[in-house]
Parts: structure tokens; C-alpha cells; sequence
């Protein structure tokens, strides 16, 4: 492979990939593991992510790069179009980060995974849980659960109350999803909460309780409306 046809065949792998890429992808492309060390060398055109993900020299740093390196290692082979929620998707703290809502440290990357699966990475945190459609969308080119399911695994994995219910009235604001949404989506951690069995809706106006928002009885009116509506 002449160096001008490598450059091309970076440049196709990157393109769609915010200009990152993975050993994995590039020995399926035919790059030997010479040649991606040599590539990837002080002063090549590849430039270390992380442990098994580059990024093409001078192209434009892609926001979250580092969690989108730790995505697109969970499966090292698949392009990022490629990927179904059985891959992972971006949860927890770093869901939050990546759609901008609250004030949590996303300080490690944490993915939700259907069946367990383990990492050696210290900054990457692995949840096992099957997620249904409607838990999930692609958000900046990732999978990524929505808001009101955020903020569900953040209230089981034990976050601060507060912190859950500022993300809550963040992403309530901002229209990512309706109160209605929530209020289905917190149902299960009612009873640990201390209301009745899947009542949802008195968690989501604890929770908007704690924020003090001024929309916080417009948002409960609409839950209770879609509650009533609902078959």
C-alpha cells in the first residue's frame, strides 16, 4: 500500500467517524501492525486516543472525543453506523454530559451493555441492562439513552437526588422529553423512594420539588394529564 493510497483509505475510514478510527478497523481495512506503528509514531498521521483508537492528524477535535474513542472501542471492528444497542450505548453520567444536562462529573465513560462484559480501561464503566426501543437515540452520531432514562439509571445507581432532578428539569426545558416520559421512566425507583408501587409521577414532582423551578407546576400538570391519557 503506497503512502498516497493509505492517506485515501484513512481519509474514507475517518470521514464519518469524526475523523477517529480503530486498529481494529484498520487491519480489516489491510494495514499491517507495522504500518499502523508507523502511522501512529511521533510525527505521523495518526495520532493517539486512547489504547487501540486514533485520530487522522489535522482533523478538526471532535467534542467528547475521548468518550467517543471509548464507544467506538467496545466494538473495534464496527463502523459507527454500524452499531445496534447491542454494541452499547452512552448512559449514566455521561449520557447527561454528552446531551449537556446537569452539573454531574462525567469522570469516567459509561456505556449500557445487554450482556456482561468486562474492561481492563480505569476510565471506562460497564452497566448491564437490556434497554427497549424508546430508551435510546442517536445523539451526535451516538447511541445514547434519553434523557428520562438517564435520569432513571442515575436515581438507581444512588446519584444525589438533587443532581437526578436537575437533570430532569434540564432536559423537561429543553423539550428532549415530556413529563409524561419522565414520570413513566422513574415509576420503578418510586417505591425505594418511599411512594406507592410505580407511582411515577409523585417521584418526578419530589424530584422538580428539590430544583425549585418556577416550571415545575406546568411540567407536573402536563404529566398528570398524559398519566390520565394513557391506555
Amino acid at each position: 500500500m503506497t503512502q498516497g493510497s493509505s492517506l485515501r483509505r484513512l481519509g474514507d475510514l475517518t470521514q464519518d467517524q469524526w475523523g477517529l478510527v480503530t486498529r481494529g478497523q484498520l487491519e480489516d481495512a489491510g494495514f499491517a501492525p507495522t504500518t499502523i506503528e508507523r502511522l501512529a509514531a511521533p510525527g505521523g498521521v495518526l495520532e493517539r486516543v486512547s489504547w487501540g483508537v486514533y485520530q487522522l492528524a489535522g482533523a478538526p477535535i471532535p467534542d467528547h472525543r475521548e468518550l467517543r474513542g471509548a464507544w467506538l472501542q467496545l466494538a473495534p471492528r464496527l463502523r459507527a453506523w454500524e452499531r445496534a444497542p447491542e454494541q452499547g450505548v452512552v448512559s449514566h453520567r455521561s449520557a447527561a454530559a454528552l446531551y449537556g444536562l446537569g452539573h454531574l462529573t462525567a469522570d469516567q465513560h459509561e456505556f449500557t451493555v445487554p450482556a456482561r462484559r468486562q474492561t481492563r480501561r480505569p476510565d471506562v464503566r460497564i452497566h448491564v441492562r437490556h434497554l427497549h426501543d424508546g430508551e435510546w437515540a442517536s445523539q451526535s452520531g451516538l447511541l445514547v439513552t434519553r434523557p428520562q432514562r438517564a435520569a432513571a439509571d442515575l436515581l438507581r445507581s444512588r446519584e444525589d437526588p438533587e443532581a437526578v432532578a436537575q437533570v430532569a428539569a434540564d432536559a423537561l426545558r429543553r423539550g428532549y422529553s415530556s413529563p409524561g416520559e419522565f414520570a413513566a421512566a422513574l415509576a420503578p425507583s418510586a417505591a425505594a423512594h418511599g411512594f406507592r408501587r410505580n407511582d411515577g409521577t409523585s417521584l418526578l414532582q419530589w424530584l422538580l420539588d428539590l430544583t425549585g423551578d418556577s416550571d415545575r407546576s406546568r411540567w407536573m400538570s402536563q404529566a398528570r394529564s398524559q398519566e390520565q391519557a394513557a391506555p
